[in-house]
């Protein structure tokens, strides 16, 4: 053992222990912020009142191969309490260059308050679900609202079923397509946890086994 191995069970004040290539972190302390991860991240958008919200979310996720969609909200926002009211919401796939946009809708606010900048953010009306989509994104998905899950900690799942679904051409998949190329045209935006966002042009294929199936 090298005398940097001898650092095992040594506190390094964050806790956490280290020993040798891994730290030990203190799993009865929420471990997300430690390290990066790759997400989504969405615009979920909701009826409020006589207006609409719109809210960046980056725990939010396609539920299973079909068309269920979730995302993690808490009770002490209002798209939670929107989404129930409402019994369903939008779903916007920002593009790189609207990350300001995305920006504008996380800004704080005051309890029944809206927003401060939500009306110069381009939207556009659902066709089937009550909910503003933003205009120009990739993808904007309607959802009528399946179930709400609490219990996780503060958190909750909310859980939408796909009833209109909506792609811009230019991102499309198709057989005539090459997908790398397609990835390399239409970039894709994605946030890493926590803090920090980056847009996606390298892709490669995965290699799945031959027999690979769902």
């Amino acid at each position: 053992m090298t005398p940097d191995d001898e650092r095992a069970a040594t506190a390094n004040g964050s806790g956490s222990t280290e020993a040798g290539d891994w730290v030990e972190l203190d799993a009865t302390q929420p471990i997300w912020e430690r390290f990066f991860t790759v997400n989504p991240l969405v615009l979920i958008g909701t009826r409020e009142g006589e207006g609409h919200d719109l809210a960046p979310k980056h725990m939010a996720f396609p539920l299973g191969w079909e068309n269920y969609f979730g995302f993690v909200c808490t009770p002490r926002h209002a798209t939670y309490h929107n989404a129930r009211e409402a019994a369903g919401f939008g779903v916007s796939y920002p593009r790189p260059d609207q990350l300001l946009l995305t920006s504008l809708a996380a800004q704080p606010r005051e309890e029944g308050e809206p927003t401060p900048g939500l009306e110069l953010l381009p939207t556009e009306p659902g066709r089937l679900v009550d909910a503003p989509l933003l205009k120009g994104a990739y993808v904007q998905l309607e959802c009528e609202l399946e179930r709400v899950i609490d219990g996780f900690g503060p958190n909750s799942l909310v859980v939408g079923r796909v009833v209109q679904a909506r792609v811009r051409r230019e991102a499309l998949r198709a057989t005539d397509r090459s997908d790398t190329a397609l990835v390399d045209r239409t970039p894709l935006l994605a946030y890493l946890h926590p803090g920090r966002i980056a847009e996606i042009r390298d892709s490669r294929i995965y290699p799945f086994p031959a027999d690979f199936r769902k």
